[in-house]
């Protein structure tokens, strides 16, 4: 039978149980200089692997299931081939045959070959969609502010970016955790593979395992045929982001911890361990010290992620940057409403300067969506903010200015310094003195100017263009 086989195969080899090719077949020897081999003294005596690329054979030998019919590509060309285990008296596997049943089956086979290109390329764009979901939605580009409390979060965390340690992004909610999880996944090496997110509070602790493990096919009653992908298995490669890390139950933390020290898991109803290359980053807004003494949060799988912690400041710990932040809410809010940009004055930002933002950036978004919502004017004052926080009363309303009797001039002097003119001409000259003085301070920087004057960068183009006019 073996010299059967050798006949009728367009080419057949052997290899021992460690691998190595130790015969080739006469038909077998016309592949040599095609694999870059002049002489079979080259070939055989060398692992399969280092001769034949893409080879499956080990495969056969490590598990002696037989592979009969498989596509085989290489430099050599594509070929069809079959590999089949060798085994002893006793049932040992002591190395594998391999045969070449047609060189060049893209001639012979057509049909097939068309089948097989489409299927894969269909799975090349599944990929690819799958892929570009999973892809990153922010940058640190995206992370708004210059405090020194921003930028020092920013240095951090690019510095851990470029590393694979595991990260406990902690701040109280609203604070833009999830988006510097993204930030951080974005620049670092495994940018180009997935981020998938797991909000842990919002699973059912009934589901949560079979939400990051996985289910196996028919696992339990109702379980789907061909089984289910956890997170796990959609990040292999990426990055894993695991919010409200602290809302996990006590069980789920035992076996994350066995994924993190292992990297490794198992299917919910499968015996097959999984490798997991997975980069993850952890995010909660409780005291995990304080759920560490109490017992309700394992002190070994803390320590496994508290490896680099980032703690990202309050709003009412940055309020220097709540002008830019409120200029930047306010695009984004007119971009996805269609609503006209809407402009706060300086008396608004006042009172949101004296708001405590216990829901931070996501409460101050609210506010502003509520107050452009609830008027039509493209001027957002004082009076329309106390009547949307929760807490307006006399502290969070502008101060009112007692009005100030106007100085006696003295006796034999006029009381204007200049000839009096017209109110808005006077108004217009005080105006265009003040841009002025400002551009000239901050080296012609708009934005800048902008701020100074306490006005919105849309406000500031306007004027200019009016003096130009």
């Amino acid at each position: 039978m073996f010299q059967l086989f050798a006949e009728t195969a367009e080419g057949m080899l052997v290899v021992d149980r460690a691998g190595c090719v130790v015969w080739i077949s006469d038909g077998y020897k016309r592949f040599l200089p095609a694999l870059g081999f002049e002489r079979e003294c080259d070939f055989v005596g060398h692992s399969i692997d280092e001769v034949v690329p893409n080879t499956l054979m080990r495969d056969v030998i490590e598990t002696g299931r037989a592979i009969l019919v498989d596509l085989l590509t290489n430099r050599a060309g594509t070929f069809l081939v079959s590999r089949i285990p060798l085994r002893d008296e006793a049932g040992e596997v002591i190395g594998a045959l391999g045969l070449v049943l047609m060189a060049h089956p893209e001639s012979t086979m057509q049909p097939l070959m068309k089948k097989f290109a489409r299927l894969q390329r269909e799975l090349d764009d599944a990929r690819q969609q799958l892929a570009a979901q999973r892809r990153p939605k922010h940058t640190f580009a995206s992370i708004i502010g210059s405090s020194p409390q921003v930028l020092e979060v920013k240095r951090q965390a690019r510095r851990v970016a470029q590393t694979d340690s595991t990260v406990l992004l902690l701040g109280e909610t609203g604070t833009g955790k999830e988006l510097l999880a993204h930030a951080i996944h974005a620049a670092s090496p495994r940018a180009a593979r997935a981020f998938v997110g797991v909000n842990i509070a919002a699973v059912p602790d009934t589901l949560l395992e079979a939400e990051f493990f996985g289910v196996a096919p028919g696992a339990y009653t109702g379980a789907e045929r061909r089984g289910r992908d956890g997170k796990l298995r959609l990040a292999d490669g990426g990055t894993l982001f695991l919010d409200e890390i602290g809302d996990m139950p006590l069980a789920m933390q035992a076996k994350l911890l066995r994924v993190l020290q292992e990297q490794e898991f198992e299917p919910l109803g499968s015996n097959q361990v999984i490798k997991a290359d997975v980069r993850v980053i952890a995010a909660t807004s409780c005291d995990l010290p304080r759920l560490v003494a109490e017992g309700r949060f394992r002190e070994d799988l803390y320590y496994r992620l508290n490896v680099v912690p980032i703690r990202l400041p309050a709003l009412r710990e940055r309020l220097a940057d709540l002008d830019v932040l409120v200029e930047a809410l306010e695009d984004d809010i007119a971009r996805r409403s269609g609503m006209p940009h809407r402009e706060v004055t300086p008396e608004a930002l006042r009172v949101l300067r004296r708001h405590p933002w216990r829901g931070n950036i996501r409460e101050l978004r609210n506010v502003l969506e509520q107050a452009s919502m609830l008027t039509d004017e493209l001027r957002l004052g004082a009076e329309h903010f106390a009547a949307v926080l929760p807490e307006a009363d006399e502290r969070t309303r502008p101060p009112q200015a007692e009005p100030e009797p106007p100085a006696a001039a003295p006796q034999g002097q006029c009381a204007t310094a200049r000839p009096l003119r017209p109110l808005p001409e006077a108004i217009a000259e005080l105006e265009r003195e003040s841009i002025d003085a400002a551009l000239r301070v901050t080296g012609g920087n708009k934005l800048a100017a902008a701020r100074l004057l306490g006005i919105s960068r849309a406000t500031l183009y306007e004027k200019l263009a009016a003096f130009r006019a």
